[in-house]
């Protein structure tokens, strides 16, 4: 007998026997639910045979008889009224446990998130792909067939997403896209940074949506619920379909504030703040302006996050900030790592240790925050050195700059389009789908071991549209990503350590050493930072123009 629990009240199992009513009991359960009809099976025990073991071990028992493959609404509906009227917790069965898991699925749906739903049957081993557009559907079966349809469709219209539909009508101008999206704002977040460090003002970094969308491409100002990738579907929340020849899925990721506790409640005021967030940066700056002592705290969760170098380059500005204002010798700077490396490229790292020991800040590594008390001004970190017992220590603080952990979006996760870890499965060159060839993706969202930064969509972008356009030829993929990412690392006001690698920390600088040298600060750089790349991203990359992202060929075997 293998049960699977899908909330503390309701677990679901395969076909149980008599001999399992003791154990069922002993495991705490108060009622069971058969969802299989009598005479399924040649070796299955009558409803009435288990009832009457139940009643023996004190368990009450309901009959709800479920052809396999038919869970209608009705069924559904008396599921959820047979869970309310059994004393809990209940086990629902049937011969695999299918049957019980679509029909408190179906149940649930209109008080649980589909993501939510599908989250907790994929981790009791249950596939509900099927019944998934019902789901999203508050659990009735659809009725509207009216789909929509398109040669590409592309979730998410992020720095990833409007690249690519930039990159692909360039190609082909022709071509019938649409963007999924339904944020009205687009931000420019590698400028995040510098609103913290009191250089660019917030309006600076962002942009209406509606402005952006490139000229052609239909915009659905809608969220995602699920993905049919067997159908070539996608199914918006309000279980609208639309279909599509080829899919690109760039969503970006999930910023998990939740998952540190006490954090929420606290964030934008008592000295808790965040480059993360666009209300948040304009909060750093002004809580660096305002310290002249105590104790400062930048923390760094667990990989991956996007823009591993952001956490750090907070530290820097803000150390740059008090050095300046000549109160840098009151104030303690902390930086308090989850990870056990100040920065993943060793060749950068000498020059980030200068100033490091400039602002005198202590690396605390494999500090991950669990929990904070703002209002107490205290924080909470597991210390998980290798081959240490894990350790709670507290801290202190009088200013606490978070980077919060981060996952891949909830429908993402759940979807058949994950790997175990919850990205997007795709081939690290090609950047297509593993499994659904004429799926692919680019951004946070994907699983190719590269740094989380918006230069690596910038050139990830073109890769992907000339792939597709060769798809559509008939052809094999072409262009292949070689894994850049670049990091402008912020070590001063008026300097940058311009990080630019790829796949195995292999250096790409994209400047004669001359001009810039990437391993150490530059005023070169920092102007490339504040006055270049601003532009290079709104005029170039959202409009499809590829200045030095030129797609590298797939070379001839």
């Amino acid at each position: 007998m293998e049960i699977k629990a899908l909330t503390a009240g309701l677990s679901v199992s395969p076909q149980v026997t008599i001999a399992d009513m003791r154990a069922i009991k002993d495991a705490g359960y108060r009622a069971i639910i058969c969802n299989r009809p009598d005479g399924e099976g040649a070796d299955q025990p009558s409803f009435e045979e288990i009832a009457k073991a139940a009643k023996k071990a004190g368990i009450a028992a309901n009959y709800l008889p479920i052809v396999s493959g038919k869970v209608t609404d009705d069924d559904a509906t008396a599921f959820d009224a047979a869970l309310t009227e059994l004393p809990g917790p209940v086990l629902a069965y049937c011969r695999t446990g299918t049957r019980s898991a679509t029909l408190w699925s179906l149940a649930q749906a209109g008080q649980r998130s589909t993501a939510d739903i599908l989250a907790a049957t994929k981790a009791a081993g249950y596939d509900m792909g099927g019944v998934v557009r019902r789901i999203v559907n508050g659990g009735k079966t659809p009725t509207d067939t009216g789909d929509a349809s398109f040669e590409v469709v592309i979730i998410g219209a992020g720095a990833g997403g409007i690249a690519a539909a930039a990159s692909l009508k360039a190609r082909k101008p022709g071509l019938e896209i649409a963007i999924i999206d339904p944020a009205d704002v687009h931000y420019y977040q590698p400028g995040w940074t510098m609103v913290g460090g009191g250089i660019f003002e917030p309006e600076q970094t962002s942009r209406t949506m509606g402005s952006l969308i490139p000229k052609g491409v239909h915009w659905i100002k809608a969220a995602v619920a699920a993905f049919e990738p067997g159908d070539n579907a996608v199914i918006l929340d309000g279980c609208r379909v639309v279909k599509y020849d080829r899919l690109i899925v760039c969503p970006g990721l999930k910023l998990d504030w939740h998952k540190v506790d006490g954090l929420v409640e606290t964030l934008g005021q008592n000295g808790v703040t965040s480059n993360y967030r666009y209300d948040l940066a304009p909060y750093t700056w002004e809580l660096v302006k305002g310290m002249n002592a105590g104790r400062a705290i930048f923390t760094q969760p667990p990989m991956p996050i996007k823009c591993a170098g952001a956490p750090q380059k907070a530290m820097y500005l803000s150390g740059d900030a008090w050095h300046r204002r000549g109160v840098l010798n009151d104030i303690d700077i902390q930086f308090n790592n989850a990870g056990g490396v100040l920065f993943g490229v060793r060749d950068y790292v000498p020059a980030l240790m200068e100033y490091v020991q400039k602002y005198d800040a202590s690396l605390n590594f494999f500090h991950n925050l669990v929990a904070v008390d703002g209002s107490a001004k205290k924080a909470w970190f597991d210390v998980a050195k290798p081959n240490t017992a894990v350790e709670r220590v507290e801290m202190a603080f009088d200013m606490m700059h978070v980077c919060p952990p981060q996952t891949a979006p909830d429908f993402i996760r759940v979807s058949p389009l994950a790997d175990a870890a919850g990205w997007i499965d795709v081939d690290q060159a090609t950047l297509r789908h593993k499994t659904y060839d004429n799926i692919w993706s680019l951004g946070d969202v994907m699983n190719a071991p590269n740094a989380k930064t918006a230069a690596a969509a910038r050139i990830q972008a073109p890769i992907v549209a000339e792939n597709i356009i060769a798809d559509m030829k008939g052809g094999s993929p072409i262009a292949q990503y070689n894994g850049y990412g670049s990091c402008p690392l912020t070590v001063e006001r008026g300097k940058i350590v311009l990080a630019e690698f790829g796949y195995g920390g292999t250096l790409l600088p994209s400047f004669p050493k001359f001009l810039i040298d990437g391993t150490k600060p530059t005023r070169a750089a920092w102007f490339l930072k504040e006055k270049m790349l601003p532009p290079v991203y709104w005029k170039g990359m959202l409009k499809g123009r590829e200045w030095m992202a030129k797609p590298e060929k797939i070379a001839a075997e």
